[in-house]
């Protein structure tokens, strides 16, 4: 009878474990968040398309997770980003996810982090590490992918301008990247490059000025199709005939279209940049601050830097990266 007693107490006890880390764990996966969203505005098309997911992500979480609240905000330059932050900060947010207008908001962006609010950084990163994860596309990929592709086109050889993105570690990665990879090939000449800060009208200023400078150029590399769009505007308004090929970057639908269409002779390729990067990154924040994983990982954390891979887009395979619906 005692020895019965003992098993029933057992099991009992038993029980009651398994009901607690049940409720533990249900707990944990309930875990109330409020999630901080700051992004820089939409002052180019790219920004508009990333703007676009984050709030595709966003919705879609609310949709399927009760337990969850997003507070978004959008920044015309630094001060603004940096206020909004302290603003999101006051309210009581568990979660930042924060896309820098530049790495000058390191010092906001650290303060909240070191405050034990769960952080995650895109894209154009920070100047020190104050994150519990880093989330971005593959820059050297990305610039790497297109450089090859470029110098192929031209049987590795001939002569090449540059339009940069806004100066940020991200850019000196791409800059410093394209320029590696085309010194494997001592027929490839890199003219000239300079920023064009994301923007169409900026871009096409600079070709015009390439254009008057440089007598012959083989092919013209922008760091998106914002750049490239402008760039190729100026040539075609030049009525010169030299430039073989303008390759840009990060899949605008336009731009997949004409490569889909071949209606574009100089555009026949693009590389993976996307921006649904802004819609992935709001799942990746909500298993971080509830302490989970990715299924099949043994880890106890999610990895502190996570890179998208970067591909190369051609007629081939175009209509897989074609949104009709983004901006």
């Amino acid at each position: 009878m005692k020895r019965l007693a003992t098993i029933v107490v057992t099991v009992l006890v038993v029980a009651f474990l398994m009901c607690a880390f049940a409720t533990m764990n249900a707990n944990a996966a309930d875990k109330y968040l409020k999630i901080g969203y700051s992004m820089p505005a939409a002052t180019a098309g790219y920004m508009a398309r990333a703007i676009y997911w984050a709030k595709k992500g966003m919705t879609d979480w609310m949709v399927k997770d009760k337990n969850i609240e997003f507070l978004y905000v959008n920044a015309e330059n630094v001060t603004k980003q940096a206020n909004d932050i302290e603003d999101l900060m006051a309210k009581g947010i568990n979660v930042l996810i924060v896309w820098p207008y530049d790495a000058s908001v390191t010092s906001v962006i650290e303060k909240a982090y070191k405050s034990g609010i769960y952080t995650v950084v895109m894209d154009r990163g920070t100047s020190k590490v104050c994150y519990d994860v880093y989330l971005s596309n593959d820059d050297e990929g990305y610039t790497r992918e297109g450089t090859e592709w470029l110098a192929k086109q031209l049987n590795y050889r001939g002569n090449l301008v540059i339009i940069e993105g806004i100066p940020c570690p991200i850019n000196t990665v791409r800059i410093e990247t394209i320029r590696k990879t085309a010194a494997q090939y001592p027929g490839i000449k890199i003219l000239d490059s300079q920023p064009g800060n994301w923007r169409k009208d900026q871009a096409l200023a600079i070709m015009e000025n390439y254009l008057q400078k440089y007598r012959r150029i083989d092919a013209v590399y922008t760091a998106d199709d914002d750049m490239m769009l402008g760039a190729l505007q100026a040539y075609k308004e030049s009525g010169r005939r030299d430039i073989k090929y303008f390759l840009g970057g990060a899949c605008d639908k336009n731009v997949i279209k004409m490569i889909m269409d071949g209606s574009e002779p100089l555009v026949q390729a693009n590389v993976t940049y996307p921006p649904d990067q802004c819609a992935t990154v709001v799942g990746v924040a909500i298993l971080g601050a509830r302490g989970k994983n990715f299924e099949g990982f043994y880890q106890k954390k999610l990895p502190v830097r996570i890179i998208l891979s970067a591909e190369l887009v051609t007629k081939e395979n175009a209509a897989s990266y074609y949104f009709p619906d983004e901006p």
